[in-house]
Protein backbone atom coordinates (compact mmCIF):
# COMPACT_ATOMS: atom_id res chain seq x y z
CA UNK A 1 0.00 0.00 0.00
CA UNK A 2 1.24 3.48 -0.87
CA UNK A 3 0.73 6.41 1.50
CA UNK A 4 -1.77 7.86 -0.99
CA UNK A 5 -3.81 4.64 -1.06
CA UNK A 6 -3.91 4.53 2.74
CA UNK A 7 -5.05 8.17 2.87
CA UNK A 8 -7.91 7.41 0.49
CA UNK A 9 -8.98 4.42 2.56
CA UNK A 10 -9.00 6.56 5.71
CA UNK A 11 -10.96 9.33 3.97
CA UNK A 12 -13.67 6.88 2.85
CA UNK A 13 -13.81 5.48 6.39
CA UNK A 14 -14.42 8.90 7.93
CA UNK A 15 -16.90 10.03 5.26
CA UNK A 16 -18.98 6.87 5.18
CA UNK A 17 -19.80 6.16 8.84
CA UNK A 18 -16.92 3.77 9.53
CA UNK A 19 -16.62 3.06 5.82
CA UNK A 20 -19.92 1.17 5.60
CA UNK A 21 -22.08 3.77 3.86
CA UNK A 22 -21.36 4.53 0.21
CA UNK A 23 -20.05 8.04 -0.42
CA UNK A 24 -19.73 9.97 -3.66
CA UNK A 25 -16.44 10.41 -5.46
CA UNK A 26 -17.03 14.17 -5.26
CA UNK A 27 -17.08 13.94 -1.45
CA UNK A 28 -13.85 11.96 -1.47
CA UNK A 29 -12.30 14.48 -3.89
CA UNK A 30 -13.22 17.35 -1.58
CA UNK A 31 -11.83 15.52 1.43
CA UNK A 32 -8.60 14.75 -0.39
CA UNK A 33 -8.36 18.17 -2.09
CA UNK A 34 -8.09 16.60 -5.54
CA UNK A 35 -10.05 16.18 -8.79
CA UNK A 36 -12.97 13.71 -9.07
CA UNK A 37 -11.21 12.11 -12.04
CA UNK A 38 -8.19 11.35 -9.83
CA UNK A 39 -10.51 9.77 -7.26
CA UNK A 40 -12.10 7.59 -9.93
CA UNK A 41 -8.69 6.30 -11.01
CA UNK A 42 -7.75 5.52 -7.41
CA UNK A 43 -11.08 3.78 -6.73
CA UNK A 44 -10.45 1.44 -9.64
CA UNK A 45 -7.03 0.55 -8.20
CA UNK A 46 -8.42 0.00 -4.70
CA UNK A 47 -11.30 -2.05 -6.10
CA UNK A 48 -8.82 -4.33 -7.87
CA UNK A 49 -7.08 -4.84 -4.52
CA UNK A 50 -10.38 -5.82 -2.88
CA UNK A 51 -10.40 -2.80 -0.56
CA UNK A 52 -13.46 -0.91 -1.84
CA UNK A 53 -16.82 -1.54 -3.43
CA UNK A 54 -17.00 0.84 -6.36
CA UNK A 55 -19.52 1.28 -9.16
CA UNK A 56 -19.64 4.33 -11.35
CA UNK A 57 -22.32 6.84 -10.25
CA UNK A 58 -23.17 4.70 -7.19
CA UNK A 59 -20.45 5.86 -4.85
CA UNK A 60 -17.82 3.91 -2.98
CA UNK A 61 -17.68 2.01 0.32
CA UNK A 62 -15.05 -0.11 2.03
CA UNK A 63 -15.00 -3.87 1.84
CA UNK A 64 -14.38 -5.73 5.10
CA UNK A 65 -10.72 -5.94 4.13
CA UNK A 66 -10.67 -2.20 3.50
CA UNK A 67 -12.44 -1.44 6.76
CA UNK A 68 -9.91 -3.48 8.75
CA UNK A 69 -7.09 -1.56 7.08
CA UNK A 70 -8.82 1.78 7.77
CA UNK A 71 -9.27 0.92 11.45
CA UNK A 72 -5.58 0.07 11.69
CA UNK A 73 -4.58 3.42 10.17
CA UNK A 74 -6.97 5.36 12.43
CA UNK A 75 -5.72 3.42 15.46
CA UNK A 76 -2.09 4.32 14.69
CA UNK A 77 -2.93 7.96 14.01
CA UNK A 78 -4.79 8.46 17.28
CA UNK A 79 -2.23 6.58 19.38
CA UNK A 80 0.53 8.77 17.95
CA UNK A 81 -1.51 11.85 18.81
CA UNK A 82 -1.75 10.70 22.44
CA UNK A 83 1.99 10.02 22.50
CA UNK A 84 2.84 13.45 21.10
CA UNK A 85 0.67 15.21 23.69
CA UNK A 86 1.48 13.09 26.73
CA UNK A 87 5.15 12.32 26.18
CA UNK A 88 6.48 15.14 24.00
CA UNK A 89 4.32 18.03 25.22
CA UNK A 90 2.80 18.88 21.85
CA UNK A 91 -0.38 20.97 22.04
CA UNK A 92 -3.56 19.40 20.62
CA UNK A 93 -3.54 21.77 17.64
CA UNK A 94 -0.05 20.57 16.61
CA UNK A 95 -0.41 16.80 16.66
CA UNK A 96 -2.59 16.07 13.63
CA UNK A 97 -0.05 16.95 10.94
CA UNK A 98 2.74 14.96 12.60
CA UNK A 99 0.45 11.97 13.24
CA UNK A 100 -0.52 12.04 9.54
CA UNK A 101 3.09 11.07 8.78
CA UNK A 102 3.58 8.60 11.64
CA UNK A 103 0.37 6.66 10.87
CA UNK A 104 2.03 5.10 7.81
CA UNK A 105 4.69 3.27 9.84
CA UNK A 106 3.95 -0.40 9.25
CA UNK A 107 5.01 -2.20 12.44
CA UNK A 108 2.44 -4.04 14.56
CA UNK A 109 5.02 -4.59 17.30
CA UNK A 110 5.80 -0.87 17.50
CA UNK A 111 2.11 0.09 17.75
CA UNK A 112 1.45 -2.58 20.38
CA UNK A 113 4.39 -1.29 22.44
CA UNK A 114 3.15 2.28 21.97
CA UNK A 115 -0.32 1.31 23.17
CA UNK A 116 1.17 -0.37 26.25
CA UNK A 117 3.45 2.60 26.98
CA UNK A 118 0.43 4.91 26.96
CA UNK A 119 -1.53 2.55 29.25
CA UNK A 120 -4.03 1.56 26.53
CA UNK A 121 -5.87 4.89 26.03
CA UNK A 122 -9.44 4.77 24.77
CA UNK A 123 -9.60 8.32 23.37
CA UNK A 124 -7.23 10.64 21.56
CA UNK A 125 -6.49 14.27 22.61
CA UNK A 126 -9.53 15.50 20.65
CA UNK A 127 -11.92 13.05 22.32
CA UNK A 128 -12.17 10.63 19.39
CA UNK A 129 -12.25 6.89 20.23
CA UNK A 130 -9.13 4.84 19.51
CA UNK A 131 -9.93 1.51 17.82
CA UNK A 132 -8.71 -1.50 19.79
CA UNK A 133 -6.30 -3.95 18.21
CA UNK A 134 -9.24 -6.22 17.32
CA UNK A 135 -11.01 -3.34 15.54
CA UNK A 136 -13.60 -2.65 18.22
CA UNK A 137 -14.44 1.00 18.83
CA UNK A 138 -15.83 2.11 22.18
CA UNK A 139 -18.69 4.46 21.44
CA UNK A 140 -19.15 7.42 23.77
CA UNK A 141 -22.48 9.00 24.68
CA UNK A 142 -22.19 12.58 23.53
CA UNK A 143 -24.12 15.45 22.04
CA UNK A 144 -23.31 18.93 20.85
CA UNK A 145 -23.26 21.74 23.39
CA UNK A 146 -25.66 23.64 21.11
CA UNK A 147 -28.28 20.94 21.84
CA UNK A 148 -28.15 21.38 25.60
CA UNK A 149 -30.95 23.09 27.52
CA UNK A 150 -30.80 25.97 30.00
CA UNK A 151 -29.49 24.92 33.45
CA UNK A 152 -28.10 21.66 32.07
CA UNK A 153 -24.63 20.60 33.14
CA UNK A 154 -22.21 18.57 31.06
CA UNK A 155 -18.57 17.62 30.61
CA UNK A 156 -16.64 18.50 27.47
CA UNK A 157 -15.64 15.20 25.82
CA UNK A 158 -14.59 16.13 22.29
CA UNK A 159 -14.54 18.49 19.35
CA UNK A 160 -16.35 18.23 16.03
CA UNK A 161 -14.02 20.72 14.36
CA UNK A 162 -10.39 19.74 14.89
CA UNK A 163 -8.93 22.56 12.79
CA UNK A 164 -5.90 24.40 14.11
CA UNK A 165 -7.85 27.67 14.31
CA UNK A 166 -10.62 26.18 16.47
CA UNK A 167 -8.25 24.33 18.79
CA UNK A 168 -6.20 27.48 19.28
CA UNK A 169 -9.39 29.36 20.10
CA UNK A 170 -10.19 26.78 22.78
CA UNK A 171 -6.67 27.01 24.21
CA UNK A 172 -6.84 30.81 24.23
CA UNK A 173 -10.09 30.70 26.19
CA UNK A 174 -8.98 27.83 28.45
CA UNK A 175 -11.63 25.40 27.22
CA UNK A 176 -10.42 21.80 27.44
CA UNK A 177 -11.63 18.21 27.55
CA UNK A 178 -12.92 17.36 31.00
CA UNK A 179 -14.20 20.87 31.71
CA UNK A 180 -17.64 21.14 33.30
CA UNK A 181 -19.98 23.37 31.30
CA UNK A 182 -23.31 24.69 32.58
CA UNK A 183 -25.70 26.50 30.25
CA UNK A 184 -27.07 29.57 32.01
CA UNK A 185 -28.90 31.36 29.20
CA UNK A 186 -29.61 30.96 25.46
CA UNK A 187 -30.03 34.10 23.39
CA UNK A 188 -33.27 34.03 21.38
CA UNK A 189 -31.82 36.11 18.53
CA UNK A 190 -28.80 34.02 17.53
CA UNK A 191 -28.91 30.97 19.85
CA UNK A 192 -25.58 31.95 21.38
CA UNK A 193 -24.98 30.61 24.89
CA UNK A 194 -24.06 32.18 28.22
CA UNK A 195 -22.27 29.42 30.09
CA UNK A 196 -20.16 28.69 33.14
CA UNK A 197 -17.00 26.76 32.26
CA UNK A 198 -15.45 25.52 35.48
CA UNK A 199 -17.35 28.40 37.17
CA UNK A 200 -15.92 30.96 34.69
CA UNK A 201 -18.65 32.95 32.90
CA UNK A 202 -18.32 32.96 29.12
CA UNK A 203 -20.38 33.81 26.05
CA UNK A 204 -20.18 31.24 23.22
CA UNK A 205 -21.49 31.69 19.70
CA UNK A 206 -23.77 29.12 18.09
CA UNK A 207 -20.87 28.13 15.82
CA UNK A 208 -18.60 27.34 18.76
CA UNK A 209 -21.32 25.46 20.65
CA UNK A 210 -22.03 23.43 17.50
CA UNK A 211 -18.44 22.18 17.47
CA UNK A 212 -18.07 21.07 21.10
CA UNK A 213 -19.16 17.58 22.13
CA UNK A 214 -20.36 17.16 25.70
CA UNK A 215 -21.73 14.42 27.93
CA UNK A 216 -24.62 15.37 30.17
CA UNK A 217 -24.14 14.92 33.93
Amino acid sequence: MTYSEENYIKAIFHLGIDGVKAVSTNSVAEQMSTKPSSVTDMMKKLSEKGLVNYKKYRGVSLTEKGRILALSIVRKHRLWEVFLVQKLDFSWDEVHEVAEQLEHINSDKLIDKLDELLNFPEYDPHGDPIPAKNGQIKKRDKELLSQMEINSASICVGVKDSSVAFLRFLDKNKIALGNTIRVMEIEEFDNSLHVLIEDRPMHLSQLIASNLYVKKI
